[in-house]
């Protein structure tokens, strides 16, 4: 006979298998040009980012903003029509400063990713 902590520890494992598998599911985000953190020497004409699944093109967005809290960005974010993991935004006539990269994507198994990163531009050398 199964004894009752035989029992839980199996159904303990079994309901901790799909919830690996849904968080494996996300698409979040696995690296950026600029990368997050970073402090660049010059500044970017456009934003990359790159995600661990495919995103829903419809319903994904990125903006850039200024450290005073003006959006900066094109307002032309777009997931690459060749790699559908790919979100870009142009971020045209940055200067020097430090600037946040806000995004918001919905996975194609419907789960919804909305985070942000930082990145500064340094002033050239004279």
């Amino acid at each position: 006979m199964i004894s009752r902590r035989a029992l839980l520890l199996g159904l303990v494992a079994l309901s901790a298998g799909p919830l690996r598998a849904s968080a494996r599911a996300h698409s979040l985000l696995a690296r950026s040009e600029p990368q997050g953190g970073a402090t660049i020497a010059r500044a970017p004409a456009r934003i990359r980012l790159w995600f661990t699944e495919r995103l829903e093109p419809a319903y994904a967005t990125a903006s850039v903003w200024s450290g005073a809290g003006a959006r900066l960005d094109a307002g032309d974010a777009a997931v690459d029509p060749n790699d559908p993991t790919l979100l870009t935004v142009s971020a045209p006539g940055l200067g020097p400063g430090r600037y946040t990269v806000r995004y918001r994507v919905l996975s194609l198994d419907g789960h919804v990713v909305d985070s942000s990163f930082a990145f500064a531009v340094r002033a050239a050398a004279r």
